[in-house]
């Protein structure tokens, strides 16, 4: 929790499976506009992440290590009560596409629901990240594709070395 009376703490929740430079552009813009950002990484194993949380934890610290108001996090449960557990007032989400927006409105509205006073903030993505996925990075990796220009150097040896089981 931020030590400054009346900081605006948000939080940036996703799966970062793996963390892609669209995330990245957002913990950056996200930490111009807020005092202090979390970035919450869901703990869900339902999901079948190729990276286990602590390993995501560990991608995210190595490339955003030094935004200074940003902190990395892992979660599990109701995002909004991991908000009010952190006293964060804002949720931050990314937009890409209009189909991301029905989808995350949705979320939005029930987060709105069960803590009214958390808001949802909506980013849009850059044009230069606006069709990156972490599914379409870990595919275009299986199938031996470049994926330099999707994701941060140290995350695209980390990616390259789970698929084909080869120590970096």
């Amino acid at each position: 929790m931020s030590s400054v009376p009346n900081a605006v703490i948000a939080i940036y929740p996703g799966s970062f499976d793996p963390i892609t430079n669209g995330h990245l552009d957002l913990i950056e813009r996200g930490a111009r506009l807020f005092d202090r950002l979390v970035v919450a990484v869901l703990h869900n194993e339902v999901k079948l992440p190729l990276f286990t949380a602590p390993e995501r934890v560990e991608m995210l610290r190595e490339v955003v290590g030094s935004i200074g108001n940003v902190e990395v996090d892992c979660f599990e449960g109701l995002l909004v009560h991991y908000a009010v557990q952190r006293g964060a007032r804002v949720i931050i989400r990314g937009i890409r596409a209009v189909s991301d927006y029905e989808y995350e409105l949705q979320m939005a509205l029930m987060n709105r629901r069960l803590e009214k006073e958390i808001e949802t903030v909506f980013l849009m993505a850059s044009e230069a990240n606006s069709f990156v996925s972490s599914r379409m990075v870990k595919e275009v990796a299986r199938f031996g594709g470049d994926i330099g220009g999707f994701v941060p150097s140290s995350v695209a040896r980390r990616l390259h070395s789970r698929i084909t089981g080869a120590e970096s």
